[in-house]
């Protein structure tokens, strides 16, 4: 059942809806986007159970429909072009080289003996921290360490795997970040 407060504000939206329609088209560039975004934007009011008590409800519905446009061109954002699902679908020669996927077989092996090499209490905060993806502060309290040793035992880790594995290492944190190590 809707409430007189409920049709206050979609008529107050549809009494606006031509000066919204402009003012959209003018902040997005595209006329069929405002339409599509004040479409959403009225289905939105419409549904509101209780309007929220307001100084200025034009802004509101404004505002309303600038979100729905960003939330609408993130969503969009995310959706693959059609050359890269063409790329998907059919791999790359490179891709299925038996050399590479070798080469990359034994790489991953000699990750897997450096990692076994490491001191067991370095080894699991470097896991923790590149593959669990946790916190260094969730590491520091997990092994009673500082976040700062945390820090240190990672980049001993990865200084010493990327010895085993002759390759560079390049610093995520601390003075100088991003920089080869």
């Amino acid at each position: 059942m809707k409430n007189s407060g409920q049709s206050t504000m979609v008529s107050l939206f549809l009494a606006s809806y031509e000066d919204f329609k402009v003012r959209l088209r003018k902040r997005l560039g595209s006329e069929d986007l405002a339409s599509d975004v004040l479409h959403e934007t009225y289905l939105r009011v419409d549904r509101m159970e209780v309007p929220p008590n307001l100084l200025q409800p034009n802004a509101y519905l404004y505002r309303m429909a600038l979100n729905i446009a960003a939330d609408r061109r993130q969503a969009d954002a995310r959706l693959l072009t059609g050359s890269e699902i063409e790329d998907l679908l059919q791999p790359s020669d490179e891709a299925l080289d038996p050399s590479r996927v070798v080469g990359g077989q034994k790489e991953i092996q000699s990750l897997v003996k450096a990692l076994y090499a490491l001191p067991p209490r370095q080894r699991k905060i470097l896991l923790a921290a590149r593959v669990e993806e946790a916190p260094h502060q969730e590491i520091a309290k997990r092994y009673g360490i500082s976040t700062r040793m945390v820090e240190k035992e990672i980049k001993a880790a990865l200084g010493f795997c990327a010895q085993r594995l002759e390759r560079k290492v390049i610093q995520r944190f601390s003075p100088g970040a991003g920089k080869p190590s």
